[in-house]
């Protein structure tokens, strides 16, 4: 029996064309793609890296 992918997806899929990130989860449009293909290391790096990239997404919006 295999195990299971980790994901850090919520199940909000909207990918914010500007931005080009996932704004549910906060992956790219590549990472979203290639997400079952990458290693558990691959995987575990890039969602050490999504918080940084909600904050730095809610930094660069309109307030309000």
């Amino acid at each position: 029996m295999s195990t299971p992918i980790k994901t850090p997806c919520v199940k909000v899929c909207f990918v914010d064309p500007k931005a080009g990130l996932c704004v549910g989860c906060f992956r790219t449009m590549e990472e979203l793609g290639k997400w079952t293909r990458y290693s558990d290391a691959e995987r575990e790096q890039i969602m050490a890296a999504l918080p940084e990239r909600q904050a730095d997404y809610a930094r660069s919006r309109p307030p309000g």
